[in-house]
């Protein structure tokens, strides 16, 4: 790639953002370790009352319920924002280009941090603004990301759900602030630290990153980043060079209009978004996402309800729940195999309408997959019993992966691809309001049932089975687009397309 960017900056660029990724953008996830350092200096203990049940050492117990509903209130916040911001984020993204969006996306990131930083037990209220912060700053990092697949061509796949990954990884970042406040060291320093990392965020997106996008397929002699001349290449080379009139690389489309999702080229956003085909999606993903959700920001007190208060014994399960986030990174692209199951092997690939048809019919494979993975989470998280929990830490991480890679991907297969960003935040941000329900569920669990959450977590069950209906919608939709190819005469060889890889974040 002559006068291009070379392996070795592409590689540096790669490799920096596996690591931002992986370090910073879903720490929030990763709450259950945090509540624990933070219970252990005294946030919202105010809301704790005296109990008339002897606690573990036979002396007065406290009820500290509200003190949980509160924590639990501060990540319902946090992760409402996380996927309700997607939508406006992704049109800043599109709208104003790599650089202003890392700017904003670092200014978020760092403030976050020391609010965390400078709050304490009489300020425990700055964790609200504080983790909604991390969260919206940690999302729009990611997208930035996501086109760094771009410069790697056949790897470009793989690339993305390696960061998608990452980004579930992300949230074993809280578990190393947890054991390292177990050794003494402050909240104050390590989130001080992690606000000074704003600098190496700052850098990257000067030199490794470009000030645009990265266009896919990657031109000629493409490059990125600041130059001597203070003047990025990507900009340079491909916008001043083109005729008039006509879009450069940046601008054009990754594909065809006629190359992907099953609906006509010019299918109006408006009857997309109103069909039954997204709407059991949506469903499909907001059950499953509830669940999720519900487990993380719950799991502290549960884990002492099921321990008996034992607090040395809820640190170690805390911590193994930390460290099962690690795999989320090795889970990821097992979801991408079940999609693509139909392009490997000797036999002849299927192009054109054919290839987007083939395409939708393994996506119901991967619905039914995730469902099903789910559905054992949930089985597993209702046994009252502590050692089961291991087998409900390793099932969640394996369907978190697949539900997000999942939900990405199925919306590139159904819909045409330029429809695809404002699907991806709409079905996100829908999915936040029903997210909002962790809440009252968290209410009452704690009032009506007196703290044992058994049968929420039988009608979870009932209500993750509604997602099994959204497959079926799938299959019968593939049935409906299989009949119209025969019937209406459709060529069935079509000019082979670019596959559009969507992976993006959750």
């Amino acid at each position: 790639m002559a006068g291009g960017a070379g392996l070795a900056k592409r590689l540096g660029t790669l490799l920096s953002g596996l690591l931002e990724c992986g370090a910073f953008c879903g720490i929030i996830f990763g709450w259950a370790s945090l509540v624990f350092v933070l219970k252990d200096l005294g946030y919202f203990e105010g809301l704790c009352q005296p109990s008339a049940t002897p606690g573990p050492n036979l002396t007065l117990g406290s009820d500290c319920s509200g003190q949980d509903e509160q924590f639990s209130l501060v990540f319902t916040i946090g992760s409402f924002m996380n996927n309700f911001m997607t939508f406006p984020m992704g049109v800043v993204f599109d709208r104003f280009g790599t650089a202003a969006a890392r700017l904003i996306a670092i200014s978020l990131y760092t403030g976050g941090t020391l609010l965390v930083a400078f709050s304490t037990p009489e300020l425990a209220e700055l964790l609200f603004p504080a983790m909604s912060m991390l969260s919206v700053g940690g999302i729009l990092l990611i997208l930035t990301n996501m086109q760094v697949g771009n410069l790697f061509g056949n790897y470009r796949s793989i690339i993305i759900t390696l960061y998608n990954g990452a980004f579930d990884s992300s949230s074993a970042i809280f578990l190393i602030v947890k054991l390292l406040y177990e050794r003494g060291l402050s909240l104050r320093a390590m989130f001080l630290f992690l606000a000074a990392c704003s600098a190496w965020h700052l850098l990257r997106t000067l030199f490794l990153m470009p000030r645009t996008r990265i266009p896919y397929p990657l031109p000629p002699d493409y490059d990125y980043g600041l130059q001597c001349g203070g003047r990025s290449r990507s900009y340079r080379t491909h916008k001043d060079k083109q005729p008039p009139g006509e879009a450069g690389p940046e601008e054009t489309p990754l594909e065809p209009p006629v190359a992907r999702g099953g609906d006509a080229p010019g299918t109006p956003f408006r009857a997309c978004a109103c069909s039954w085909l997204f709407a059991w999606h949506v469903a499909w993903l907001s059950v499953m996402q509830l669940r999720h959700y519900l487990f993380i920001g719950t799991l502290n007190p549960q884990l002492e309800h099921l321990a008996h208060g034992d607090h040395a014994l809820v640190s170690t399960y805390t911590n193994a729940f930390a460290f099962t986030q690690l795999c989320g990174v090795l889970c990821a692209p097992w979801n991408g195999l079940i999609l693509d199951r139909h392009k490997r092997g000797k036999g002849p690939r299927p192009e054109g309408v054919l290839a987007a048809l083939a395409d939708l019919r393994s996506a119901v494979l991967s619905l039914v997959v995730t469902v099903a993975l789910c559905l054992l989470f949930c089985v597993f998280a209702a046994v009252p019993v502590l050692p089961a929990q291991f087998g409900t830490f390793a099932l969640q991480v394996i369907s978190r992966s697949f539900l997000y890679g999942g939900n990405a991907a199925f919306l590139a297969i159904a819909f045409p691809p330029q429809h695809f960003g404002k699907l991806y935040g709409l079905a996100m941000a829908l999915s936040a309001l029903v997210a909002l329900l962790q809440y009252p569920c968290v209410a009452l669990v704690q009032g009506p049932l007196q703290g044992d959450p058994f049968y929420m977590n039988l009608g979870l069950i009932a209500l993750v089975l509604v997602a099994f209906v959204s497959p079926v919608v799938v299959a019968r939709e593939c049935q409906r687009r299989a009949k119209e190819l025969g019937t209406a005469g459709t060529p069935l060889a079509a000019p082979p397309s670019t596959e559009i890889h969507a992976e993006t974040p959750h």
